[in-house]
């Protein structure tokens, strides 16, 4: 399995907290059957002011630790962006990494907040598809207005937008109402990826594997592959 959402690079974000707990996430991630890993920190200006140094800073800490080559992982990095007018210059100047490719078309792994989906969002995402950058949207079962308004993610699909479901949500972890909308939305076959979206041993563990499960249920097998494998593989392709 193929893992294009987690927070496992150590102290930059609100994952992982040390080396010590990216390398406990990355081996349950191992034993899950994960073989490749995209580290995802949140960028979220005021908040997580992440850049393209201290990400890079935060992965070869990682990787230079002698415990990471004993996992037999894969790994490389891109970002969680919240979505802001900020955007804008971030991607005029080069400073947001991408999630790989779909459709010769760079990803951004795009974040709403919880609560709302934002006015002008529709206009942003017009502005990113016209410079050939499809956004995916993480984990929209999440958000506060879709739980309510389902069918108000029908202006995301139009404009061309990927999904991205989080496992925890389809596991029932995340609670009720993300647990049926991720149901409602697998169904519908709204989602391009499962991923784990891991944050901590404790909180949020990987839980791929778990997911995967049950969207064969819901799905069936065919769809579930293409969920945590065929999908996730052709979008980070280009990163390893």
């Amino acid at each position: 399995m193929i893992d294009l959402h987690c927070h496992i690079l150590p102290g930059i974000d609100d994952g992982a907290k040390s080396l010590d707990e990216s390398i406990a996430l990355l081996q349950l991630a191992a034993e899950q059957g994960i073989t490749h890993v995209v580290a995802t920190p949140h960028i979220h200006l005021g908040i997580f002011d992440n850049t393209l140094a201290s990400i890079n800073a935060a992965y070869e800490l990682l990787v230079n630790d002698t415990r990471f080559s004993q996992l037999n992982l894969a790994l490389n990095t891109a970002a969680e962006v919240r979505i802001c007018p900020e955007i804008i210059p971030f991607i005029e100047n080069s400073q947001i990494p991408f999630l790989g490719k779909y459709q010769d078309k760079d990803v951004l792994l795009l974040e709403l907040p919880s609560s709302h989906i934002p006015p002008g969002a529709d206009k942003l995402v017009r502005w990113l598809v016209a410079r050939n950058i499809i956004p995916m949207i993480a984990h929209p079962e999440r958000n506060r207005e879709l739980q309510t308004h389902p069918e108000r993610i029908q202006m995301f699909q139009r404009l061309g937008c990927l999904f991205q479901l989080t496992a925890s949500s389809l596991l029932g972890d995340m609670g009720e109402k993300p647990l049926q909308l991720s149901q409602l939305f697998l169904e519908q076959n709204l989602y391009t990826i499962i991923a784990s979206d891991s944050h901590s041993i404790n909180r949020r563990p990987p839980k791929l594997k778990q997911a995967y499960q049950v969207a064969e249920k819901l799905v069936g097998q065919h769809r579930a592959d293409a969920l945590v494998l065929d999908n996730p593989r052709a979008i980070s392709e280009s990163l390893f």
